[in-house]
């Protein structure tokens, strides 16, 4: 155990696992926030969705030979969350037919134009690399730590402030409307949010991973608490936990950071489904 820990302390000296785990934690913990209201407004899939954006907007950004290429993908994303909003309400495409056609599609545009326009020698790898995540994590540079822990940090705060009327929206949209509240505006705050976060969270677990922040921490802590606020901080708590772990694991067993992360959440899930399943029990009795 002792040589586990002297390996830990020093791959800490290094800088970039540093910054790994400082941006792995602020994502995690935005997309528990998120979560909790995606997962009680049936909106689950929506990161899921938006991930698959991304990646076309990716792809396009790559054909471009874009910079930076968060110019590209953070505007398309926020515009395509803002349209998906739109088509939930009123719209011959009803929101979840919307969402199915605009994540394939984005998904098929996405794969072709890399295959046909990219000058890369392993295609196959950059596209394996992008859904699923991959050390990229690890060579953030210093503008991307600065990037994600002020949008990370402008969630926070966003969610914080608007806490009260998130949570009206989050459980009855006609009564918070009735009392004076813009449902509509905070559902489009909502969506805007989310597609932040998606954005942010493409180089920690990929694009077909950005789901599981979103739901597994969330799912997990509905199975022992019940209220709204209980439900949040036990997410965010459980999301920057399995986040640390899941990427210290990955450095030190040299698995897929993504992937580490999501299987930690899936523990996480399967034990607080055992204690919520028995605690639940002896209420009962």
């Amino acid at each position: 155990m002792s040589e586990v820990f002297e390996k830990l302390a020093l791959y800490f000296e290094y800088p970039f696992v540093r910054n790994a785990l400082i941006v792995g934690v602020l994502i995690s913990l935005c997309s528990s926030l998120l979560g909790v209201t995606l997962v009680l407004k049936r909106f689950s899939f929506i990161g899921d969705g938006l991930s698959h954006v991304a990646f076309g907007a990716l792809a396009i950004a790559t054909v471009l030979n874009v910079s930076n290429d968060m110019i590209v993908i953070m505007p398309v994303t926020i515009l395509c969350a803002i349209l998906l909003l739109k088509s939930s309400s009123n719209a011959k495409i009803k929101g979840d037919a919307a969402l199915a056609m605009l994540s394939v599609g984005a998904l098929a545009v996405g794969y072709l134009l890399l295959n046909v326009f990219s000058t890369s020698l392993n295609i196959s790898g950059d596209i394996c690399t992008t859904l699923f995540g991959s050390t990229s994590i690890l060579t953030l540079s210093r503008s991307d730590v600065w990037i994600s822990i002020v949008m990370s940090a402008a969630v926070i705060i966003i969610f914080l402030l608007f806490y009260n009327k998130i949570f009206a929206v989050t459980f009855d949209e006609t009564f918070a409307a009735a009392v004076g509240i813009r449902a509509g505006a905070y559902n489009m705050l909502i969506a805007i949010v989310t597609a932040v976060i998606i954005v942010l969270a493409m180089n920690l677990v990929g694009s077909l991973l950005i789901s599981a922040l979103v739901i597994f921490p969330s799912l997990s802590a509905m199975r022992v608490y019940k209220s709204f606020r209980a439900v949040v901080i036990c997410s965010a708590v459980l999301s920057v936990l399995c986040s640390a772990i899941g990427i210290i694991i990955s450095i030190l067993a040299s698995t897929p950071v993504g992937s580490t992360i999501v299987i930690a959440d899936i523990v996480t899930f399967g034990i607080f489904s055992a204690v919520g399943a028995l605690t639940g029990r002896r209420r009962g009795a």
